[in-house]
């Protein structure tokens, strides 16, 4: 029983692919941070001129 325990690799497959899943969000929340820092910025900027100019 012990030694089926260590040859079977479905438990393993399925820990990857969620290490996996969890390192792709960790990065995708990261990039979405900072983009939209980024554009609400730009958002930002370009409310400004327009009152000043308006």
């Amino acid at each position: 029983m012990i030694k089926r325990l260590f040859n079977e690799e479905e438990g393993q497959t399925l820990i990857e692919y969620g290490l996996l899943t969890a390192l792709i969000a960790i990065v995708a929340i990261a990039i979405l941070s900072v983009l939209g820092r980024k554009t609400k910025d730009v958002f930002v900027t370009v409310n400004d001129k327009m009152v000043t100019n308006g």
